[in-house]
């Protein structure tokens, strides 16, 4: 029979218990290196004790944390004890907490690396047990040390069949109440596998370094670092602190391999930009011979100057960042997966590379547009279908099996995808027309000016893009001379991104936000994508007041 997930971490136990596999930083410079002994060591200890617990095979175990060693050695200590993983987004509101907790009938709660813990602990029934990770706030709950230290290690090599739940996966809501995806370990290990062997034919098998950041909680990072490493035995993970020393955890970690959202790839290029202005830069590059040094210099500033492959996923990334970074000589591609198929579908490579497509199918998977113009993709790392709603998992299949993406897109004669929009995303204007605002904002964020954007516009005479200005300027914006800069350069950029489009899709003006977007204040997922439906709701009572002027940049 193909090997499980299971069998290949038990594998590497076996063959290399000395290698390091995980190094969590402790604060003040202070690390822990974990080999793949003591990760074993420690997760079969904690098997033991959830057994002893007594609960239903497959019952669910949750886990609240930022990414860490520890969330890595529970989920494995889930699988050998024979339930499935429930995470939840560290960056979660109680209400969501809570409801991800009952929803999913969690028997049990892993609390571990965590923010804004008393904010969320309202969310969680109180009868429910808990283990507080190395990391975790100060509580008075059982400690994973305790419990490892005066716990008998699980013998054996425990086995899980594919069929059965590795995980439920919760999506990040930005369109609702999260879904519960169910991923078997058949489907998370084919996808790991397809992630694995897609590298090795690149770059061969080599040892590996890579930096853990994002979210854990997220099909993304689950099956492009988690999984893929626990596969390939060869990856060493490292994890970030916090998000004042990122820059600190990357030079530390020097990863040979990263992965990243648009929002932190534009970040990463306007930190540079802030040090460095975009016109001197690019005539730098331009120069033989210094073009190679100083490009090396970026990317060493950036911890990235030994990254073999960048990759981008989550959302859409503008072409003018992907032809920046590789200018500087970093192998950036761009990719395209979802929750349902564990991340697994499309994915750049040196031979299929353009920007503004997401590459070519991965290996096993197929895909292909509908007449009416959507993605569907049958993929191995195809989900199980939602938890407890087997009408909505009815509904997002093809009579065939192939899963409906919601995306629209572009499949060319050599297999390049590129991505045109979200079906649901699509509105319509007065003129009866439909505007798909995803190509549109992607033409926005190509503006070094700005660090988000979103266009919107139903029922009105024209579409209108609402956009957050970038780090540098926001603190500035009060200063006359600094907004004269903005309304010059926004309304240089509204009447270039205008002659790129087709009349009916025209911008009416460029409104600048107020506030800058973030997950606390509810405007953006945990993935750092745009929520359309809460933004909307908020600027709706000031809309009407922004038509009746006749600017092109209108100051929210």
């Amino acid at each position: 029979m193909d090997k499980l997930i299971l069998d290949h971490v038990l594998d590497h136990e076996a063959s290399q218990p000395d290698r390091i596999f995980l190094t969590q930083p402790l604060g003040g410079g202070q690390v822990a290196d974990y080999s793949w002994a003591q990760v074993l060591d420690q997760s079969r200890r904690m098997a033991t004790h959830l057994q002893a617990q007594g609960f239903p095979k497959g019952a669910r175990i949750a886990i609240l944390s930022k990414n860490c060693a520890h969330f890595f050695m529970a989920e494995l200590s889930i699988w050998l004890a024979g339930y499935t993983t429930v995470a939840i987004f560290p960056t979660e509101t109680a209400e969501t907490v809570g409801f991800v907790l009952g929803h999913s009938e969690a028997s049990l709660l892993f609390v571990g690396k965590l923010d804004t813990w008393p904010q969320q602990e309202p969310g969680v029934p109180a009868g429910l047990p808990r283990i507080a990770f190395p990391l975790a706030p100060k509580t008075s709950f059982d400690t994973w040390d305790a419990i490892v230290a005066r716990t008998a290690p699980l013998q054996g090599r425990p086995q899980r069949a594919a069929d059965e739940l590795a995980m439920i996966i919760y999506t990040s809501g930005s369109t609702g109440r999260p879904k519960g995806a169910m991923v078997s370990f058949g489907a998370f290990t084919r996808a790991a596998e397809g992630i694995v062997n897609d590298l090795r034919q690149r770059f061969g098998a080599q040892d590996s370094r890579i930096l853990s950041y994002l979210p854990l909680a997220h099909s993304f990072e689950r099956s492009w670092v988690e999984a893929a490493s626990l596969v390939d035995g060869r990856t060493q993970v490292f994890f970030a602190e916090s998000l004042d020393t990122f820059l600190q955890d990357l030079q530390r970690a020097r990863p040979t391999m990263f992965i990243s959202v648009p929002r932190l790839w534009l970040k990463f290029q306007q930190g540079v930009f802030a040090k460095m202005p975009p016109a001197k830069l690019d005539r730098l590059l331009g120069i033989p011979i210094l073009g190679r040094i100083v490009a090396k210099k970026v990317l060493k500033g950036l911890g990235l100057d030994l990254v073999q492959q960048a990759g981008s996923g989550s959302a859409p990334l503008p072409a003018e960042l992907i032809r920046w970074y590789r200018k500087l000589g970093l192998n950036l591609f761009e990719g395209y997966g979802m929750t349902e198929d564990n991340s697994y579908s499309f994915s750049s490579n040196a031979r299929f590379s353009e920007p503004g497509f997401v590459g070519v199918a991965l290996p096993g998977v197929m895909a292909r547009i509908s007449p009416e113009g959507e993605i569907q993709v049958k993929s191995p790392g195809q989900f199980s279908g939602y938890y407890k709603q087997p009408e909505l998992t009815a509904e997002c299949f093809t009579e065939d099996g192939y899963f409906r993406t919601g995306d629209r897109g572009e499949l060319r004669a050599d297999g390049m995808l590129k991505i045109t929009g979200r079906t649901k995303e699509l509105f319509k204007t007065a003129k009866g027309k439909y505007v798909a605002p995803a190509p549109i904002e992607s033409k926005l964020l190509a503006h070094p000016m700005l660090e988000l954007a979103m266009v919107s516009g139903v029922g009105r005479q024209a579409a209108y893009a609402l956009v957050v200005l970038n780090e540098t300027l926001r603190p500035r914006a009060g200063d006359a001379a600094v907004r004269a800069q903005v309304e010059q350069g926004l309304g240089a950029l509204i009447k270039q991104v205008n002659a790129q489009l087709s009349e009916y899709e025209h911008l009416r003006m460029i409104v600048v936000a107020r506030e800058p977007w973030t997950i606390e204040n509810g405007c953006l997922t945990p993935t750092m994508k745009i929520k359309r439906s809460s933004i909307e709701t908020v600027v709706e009572p000031m809309v009407d007041k922004w038509y009746e002027g006749t600017g092109l940049v209108v100051w929210a």
